[in-house]
């Protein structure tokens, strides 16, 4: 599948409400981490990966984002404007399906750092697809190799990178840290306008076609202004 990969979408809208005050006058996106935006770092990613066309949602303060992406060529970037209604994270990526082709794509939130260790994680999630077998394909973290996560993992995962559900109290599972490969086909028969991805990867489950890879470096979860310093931190910052 020549086109697998080639095109991404970054998830850029939201409002930031937990990195305020940074956010009262900037995305969060645009805030900056070892003197970088946050949402350099997921593009740096994808261009590595080989990505050619990068859609980014914009919805709050989007005319910062678009002169962001204006000062970016590589790879190139189409905004998808949610200026009137914020759809989430399933209705951002479905609204925004016709710009990112027929083949597998990438979603990237824009405020994921990771560090990789050994092959980076995008290209292994791009060795692991499995046409045949899977819909989704998640980038996981233990939540022993996090920094700036207190929580306790997010999806379940069987011998085979099978994803088997969510963990139960008392229970561990594998953190979700912002990537994955995704088909078009998981989004056919959406009704919807507005709705979350969970609501997806749920029925994917349920299918038994939602995978993932536990990524082999570290991830930073900046989520408040408290977690920059740790994350800078990591970094070497």
């Amino acid at each position: 599948m020549s086109d697998l990969g080639k095109r991404a979408m970054i998830m850029a809208a939201g409002f930031g409400q937990r990195m305020r005050p940074l956010t009262n006058g900037k995305p969060k996106p645009l805030v900056e981490v070892a003197g970088k935006p946050l949402i350099d770092y997921g593009l740096e990613h994808l261009s590595d990966a080989g990505c050619d066309l990068a859609v980014v949602n914009v919805h709050y303060l989007p005319d910062q984002i678009e002169a962001w992406a204006r000062r970016h060529s590589s790879p190139r970037i189409v905004i998808s404007d949610e200026r009137g209604e914020l759809l989430d994270t399933g209705g951002g990526i479905l609204k925004a399906l016709p710009l990112l082709g027929e083949a597998p794509f990438f979603v990237v939130n824009s405020d994921s750092i990771w560090i990789d260790s050994g092959k980076p994680a995008l290209e292994r999630l791009i060795a692991r697809w499995d046409d045949r077998r899977m819909d989704c394909l998640l980038l996981l973290c233990h939540p022993e190799r996090t920094i700036g996560y207190d929580g306790r993992g997010d999806f379940l995962i069987d011998a085979e990178g099978r994803l088997t559900g969510r963990p139960k109290p008392g229970e561990t599972g594998l953190a979700y840290i912002g990537a994955y490969l995704v088909h078009p086909r998981l989004f056919a028969n959406v009704r919807l306008s507005k709705f979350s991805m969970n609501l997806l990867w749920d029925r994917a489950i349920a299918e038994r076609r939602l995978y993932g890879i536990e990524h082999e470096g570290q991830w930073l979860h900046v989520g408040t202004p408290d977690a920059i310093p740790l994350a800078e931190r990591a970094l070497g910052a």
